[in-house]
């Protein structure tokens, strides 16, 4: 695999001295001090052996990812998970993405870093204070022209170990989202079940009559506060971190899906909780994918990384500089999460309308109780939190092994909680850490689940409604129309 190699040449070929210290001063120095006194061996002054050993050690390692990739993209096909298979195919194609900007940068290192800027645009946009490194000592082959390096080698260097860990992570979170996506799906296998039993028909008989408000459901969603915006809104907060999806809303869901699109036989041999997993399965294919906004939002944040300015995609700063952006994240992943609460009390408030009810109370899918009429913009804001989330926590690790905690990066541990360094770097670990695993939970465990049922009440029904192989058939079926059409009727 071309990324895999392409890290590991990379790193071998600035690896080749282990660096005394770990200090950005101490490495820089270094690695600039080993280049200067011609430290670095060409491969005519390398033995065959152990060039032949770093060769098939990067072949072999790369051999055995393909092979694993592929063991499990069979797998998919023969359980015939098309949904699951075509998100493994996105993977690949973001991590070759991945590696090709990898390959560009060991390429193009040399051309790069020969490209000189001026020293009042070098000295601008730093991410440390402009004094930190005045005293730094390295060698710039731009100094002899009075102008600073675009980006050093050493700089291409540690950029080329962040787009590695960005690759790990990426795909770790991928991993995560729809591990706890099924996990929470599970529990609701229980309740599918009891649909097809005799108790379940009795209870809920669509022959008698009852006010819509004397129902379980609407004694949950039905109340004084479901009639106040702000009231509503509060208690749909608060309700997304007790029961995200109690059994009641499944089983209502379940039946106003039914009613709006199959047919009233299917109410006992349609299997909801099957056809949600399949929704989510399609709807995993595209939170993996990174889209130009994405990769956009990622370019922002590597811009707004200065001392100088505090954005949104900037790291958590010291108080004085403003806000958490790891608070944000959270903030638009529980805003989606209360929407889709307010999605179902809304759909409840409906039903109520109707005064009295037959059976099970009946809720209207529609596009409208969406934002801008798009049940898919949801989709995308949890696509932007996985993606940022997982960015963020790349570049901590990034910059936490490159430079260390010390680092103007983590400016915060040094101004920060009043406890010194190492109190306060045990506290920022454990809040950084468990703040990141919080949005991860969230956005996988809950808000992502429940954006798999509520989005069900749309206004269109989904192409998962059929099995993976009625989906086969059915596109054989109309590729074959398409190749051989009619030529003539019985009429002609």
């Amino acid at each position: 695999m071309a990324f895999i190699s392409a890290v590991a040449t990379q790193h071998y070929h600035h690896s080749a001295e282990t660096l005394p210290t770990s200090t950005t001063n101490n490495r820089v120095k270094y690695v600039f001090q080993c280049q200067s006194k011609r430290a670095k061996r060409s491969l005519e002054e390398t033995p065959t052996w152990s060039v032949a050993v770093v060769f098939f050690v990067l072949v072999a390692i790369s051999i055995v990812i393909e092979h694993l990739i592929h063991v499990v993209a069979s797998w998919l096909k023969n359980k015939h998970k098309r949904a699951l298979y075509e998100a493994l195919e996105k993977i690949k194609s973001e991590l070759m993405l991945l590696g090709f900007i990898s390959l560009l940068l060991t390429v193009g290192q040399d051309l790069i870093s020969k490209i000189c800027i001026p020293k009042s645009v070098g000295n601008s946009w730093h991410p440390c204070q402009k004094d930190r490194f005045s005293d730094s000592e390295y060698e710039d082959s731009c100094a002899a022209k009075g102008k600073v390096q675009f980006v050093s080698a050493y700089g291409i260097y540690q950029l080329h170990i962040f787009i590695f860990v960005l690759a790990v992570f990426h795909v770790l979170y991928c991993i995560i989202t729809l591990g706890l996506g099924r996990l929470k799906m599970r529990k609701w296998k229980a309740w599918e079940d009891e649909t097809k039993t005799t108790e379940y028909h009795f209870y809920n008989d669509p022959h008698r009559f009852r006010f819509a408000r004397e129902t379980t459901f609407g004694r949950r969603h039905l109340s004084f506060w479901s009639k106040s915006s702000s009231l509503l809104w509060t208690v749909c907060f608060f309700r997304q971190f007790v029961t995200s999806v109690a059994k009641v809303d499944y089983l209502t869901l379940r039946h106003g899906f039914i009613t709006a699109h199959l047919a009233p036989q299917s109410e006992v041999r349609f299997d909801f909780q099957k056809y949600i997993s399949r929704s989510l399965e399609d709807d995993f294919k595209l939170v993996v994918g990174i889209s130009p906004v994405l990769w956009f939002s990622a370019v922002l944040f590597l811009l707004a990384n200065t001392h100088a300015i505090a954005l949104i995609f900037t790291h958590p700063p010291p108080k004085k500089n403003g806000a958490d952006s790891e608070f944000q994240i959270m903030q638009i992943i529980l805003l989606v999460g209360t929407k889709l609460q307010v999605i179902i009390t809304k759909m409840g408030v409906r039903a109520q309308e109707k005064g009295v009810i037959r059976g099970i109370p009946v809720v209207e899918p529609g596009d409208d109780l969406f934002w801008f009429n798009r049940p898919r913009f949801i989709l995308f804001l949890i696509n932007f939190v996985l993606f940022l989330n997982a960015f963020q926590l790349a570049f901590f690790m990034w910059s936490w092994y490159e430079f260390g905690l010390r680092s103007c990066y983590h400016k915060h541990l040094e101004d920060g909680w009043g406890l010194g360094f190492q109190g306060t770097k045990f506290c920022y670990n454990a809040y950084y850490g468990h703040l990141r695993f919080i949005i991860q939970f969230l956005c996988s465990y809950v808000t992502f689940p429940l954006y798999a049922l509520v989005t069900q009440m749309g206004s269109a029904m989904k192409p998962t409604i059929f099995s993976d192989q009625v989906a086969t058939a059915l596109r054989n079926w109309h590729q074959t129309a398409k190749k051989h059409p009619k030529h003539s009727t019985p009429f002609s």
